[in-house]
């Protein structure tokens, strides 16, 4: 329709603006939502690959599904009775020691010995006593804060509940959802267009088996070093270790760093020496040998491109855009290789 009227324009120009302002307002009132769901999805992509192989073993699909739906809630029940109960009560022990950790320091010698070399305008001794005077008098405003905390934790374990259930729901369904996507595709290339989809669904699928298998590798290891040097926190330090090591890139690093200092603070200097040179040999390990054979056959994703992709995911949807960055860029790469670069030899 030809619009010769200004007004007309203008008019039909403001409700184009509105409509996209409602739209883009609507996205952000549905961003948790919508961060379920493509968090369901990657995780049933990582999933597929077991249900394949389980196929190609003589199992009827619908039994490989169920067999892969049992394994997967099977690992998650085990998880909230056997592995959670643990870490709840090292963290709450955790908690508990900081009060008379942060006591002990007006008594310790090393005030004193700190105070000496600093100048006479700083009394080290008064500030400790004003942070500990500040605790407990806004004790009611901290345990709103706990409780805020709380609720936030709450809220993550019910995100997480929502996601399983997805994944679930997405699981069982993938292959009918491939299909009714493949019939919004021309017939005349439906075919190329369904090959290079079942491409990138399986390069997403074997990043997810391979980062999760190096993480759950930290994570016991992680477990069993700590253990044995004799850290008070073993098992919540693994999973600590377990979960930044999901994150790509920086994660192990961080992790690693994070918990040489929880160590250092509550089980002494040997026991932090300890951790961090166990880390760093197995950063080593990770990134020479680990990697390079479990994720090679994942995603074959140029280094460089690899941090860019990390970091404007991170940037730009957080931990979750860290976690598919690297998936994404690899069927980018697909599709580049595949579409793009024979559209360009035929020019």
């Amino acid at each position: 329709m030809k619009i010769q009227n200004a007004f007309r324009l203008g008019l039909f120009g403001g409700l184009g603006v509105l409509v996209a302002l409602a739209i883009g307002a609507a996205v952000g009132t549905l961003a948790t939502i919508i961060t379920y769901i493509g968090a369901a999805i990657f995780l049933a992509l990582g999933l597929d690959p077991a249900v394949s192989w389980l196929e190609r073993h003589r199992f009827p699909r619908w039994l490989a599904i169920l067999t892969v739906l049992i394994g997967v809630l099977a690992v998650f029940t085990g998880l909230v009775f056997a592995v959670i109960p643990v870490i709840v009560e090292q963290t709450s022990n955790l908690i508990t020691g900081l009060t008379p950790l942060i006591a002990s320091l007006q008594d310790t010698n090393w005030v004193a010995n700190l105070q000496k070399n600093l100048p006479d305008y700083i009394d080290l001794q008064a500030l400790i006593g004003g942070a500990l005077e500040f605790i407990q008098n806004n004790l009611t405003s901290i345990g709103g804060g706990v409780l805020q905390v709380g609720l936030g934790i709450a809220s993550g374990a019910f995100g997480i509940v929502i996601v399983l259930i997805l994944t679930l729901y997405f699981v069982a369904s993938l292959s009918s959802m491939k299909r009714g996507l493949y019939q919004l595709v021309p017939a005349t290339k439906r075919a190329r267009f369904a090959d290079i989809a079942e491409q990138v669904s399986d390069s997403v699928g074997r990043y997810v088996v391979g980062q999760g298998t190096l993480a759950l590798f930290n994570g016991i290891l992680s477990f069993i070093y700590l253990s044995i040097v004799g850290a008070e926190y073993p098992a919540l330090f693994a999973f600590l270790a377990f979960l930044f090591s999901l994150v790509p890139l920086v994660g192990t690093l961080s992790g690693s760093v994070l918990i040489t200092l929880s160590c250092l603070v509550f089980d002494g200097v040997p026991t932090a020496i300890a951790a961090g040179v166990y880390y760093a040999i197995y950063m080593q390990i990770e990134a020479y040998v680990l990697n390079p054979n479990i994720m090679k056959r994942a995603v074959k994703v140029p280094g460089v491109i690899v941090v860019i992709a990390a970091l404007a995911g991170g940037t730009l949807l957080g931990i979750l855009g860290a976690l598919i960055a690297i998936p994404v860029a690899a069927s980018v790469l697909i599709i580049i290789d595949q579409v793009v670069v024979p559209r360009q030899n035929e020019l």
